[in-house]
């Protein structure tokens, strides 16, 4: 086949070679359909939760988790520096010449290169203020992607809180401003679940407000049956279940399911309640047993933030994690994505 001056192949040439596929001389024997399912299992191994203890900032728990990871991953073992052949002159007793000498590559030495990792990407889940307690949810790397979609399923949690009765403060919780002081004698347990109802039953209107839902339709008979009904955008804070633990005036304790809440909040619902029953109330502990998928018994201790109990927490959520994307998602992508285009994560 002749060749053009201009071009070096025949324009007839050039169009075939267009139309061939080219093989992957890598690795031949990896299909392509193969990559996403090797993508996917990727992406779901970086998430895992702590628990962080009360008075301390969520941020210093994170860095505290970083460094602890640094210090362990840069003191495993490494490879070996490469080696690389370099001609020598040879000994003085042999005859003159060069000799081929395998030496190390000193660029490579630990001691010459440094730390092997000096930063880590870790996001932070929802937050939890200062005096706040309980399960605390990371990500490390493509974890952080994972902790937005596993944001956007509005998943709700769960908290346990304290309250005592009998005296107000500026910041609704026991440690600020005394502002008054009142009688409790005459609040009993049924005055106060009463009152738990009332907050239940408005909170529940709220959400099928902000769910955008008809409620007569099989879609939300569908969406009930599988726990779906919640709101997938912004909204105030909602209280899905509340209910009393324990009471033994003047204290008491409450179980709170929520979407999209604050600790602060928490504790003006406890001091709210306390007005309903005409006295007053503080908050004197939040604690949070559950975000989303993320239980106590997932959430790591303080002398547990290592790098062997971090890999074995993430595999022990991956599961529950990818199971409660795919559910939130197989619904809502098809109504709420703009287009009806799918935006999960999982491919």
């Amino acid at each position: 086949m002749e060749k053009t001056k201009q071009w070096g192949w025949s324009p007839q040439w050039r169009k075939c070679c267009r139309g061939r596929k080219r093989k992957n001389t890598l690795h031949p024997h990896k299909e392509r359909q193969h990559l996403p399912v090797a993508a996917e299992q990727n992406r779901q191994r970086w998430l895992f939760a702590v628990y962080k203890p009360p008075g301390v900032a969520w941020n210093r728990v994170r860095d505290a988790v970083e460094t602890r990871l640094l210090r362990e991953l840069n003191a495993a073992p490494a490879w070996p520096p490469r080696s690389r052949i370099r001609f020598l002159p040879a000994a003085s007793a042999g005859p003159p010449g060069l000799v081929a000498v395998r030496v190390p590559v000193l660029a490579e030495h630990r001691l010459v290169r440094g730390p092997r990792f000096t930063q880590l990407k870790i996001g932070a889940g929802h937050r939890l203020d200062v005096k706040a307690s309980g399960v605390f949810v990371l990500g490390v790397g493509h974890g952080n992607k994972i902790l937005s979609h596993l944001y956007n399923c509005h998943l709700s949690k769960v908290y346990t809180v304290r309250g005592q009765f009998g005296k107000a403060t500026k910041d609704f919780s026991d440690t600020g401003k005394l502002i008054e002081k009142t009688t409790f004698d005459h609040i009993t347990r049924e005055k106060l679940e009463r009152i738990l109802a009332v907050i239940q039953g408005t909170n529940h209107k709220a959400l099928l407000m902000h769910s955008n839902i008809d409620m007569k339709t099989q879609e939300a008979y569908e969406l009930a049956v599988k726990g779906l009904i919640r709101p997938m955008g912004k909204s105030p804070p909602i209280i899905t279940a509340i209910r009393c633990l324990q009471f033994a005036l003047p204290e008491f304790q409450l179980e709170i399911h929520c979407l999209h809440e604050t600790q602060q909040y928490l504790r003006k619902i406890v001091h709210e309640i306390g007005l309903e029953l005409k006295s007053s109330a503080v908050c004197t502990q939040v604690r949070r047993t559950r975000d989303g998928v993320f239980t106590l018994d997932d959430a790591l201790l303080r002398t547990q933030w290592n790098l062997q109990s971090i890999q074995n927490a993430i595999l022990n959520c991956q599961l529950r994690v990818k199971t409660e994307i795919e559910k939130t998602m197989s619904h809502w992508d098809g109504t709420c994505a703009p287009g009806g285009t799918s935006t999960s994560p999982l491919g």
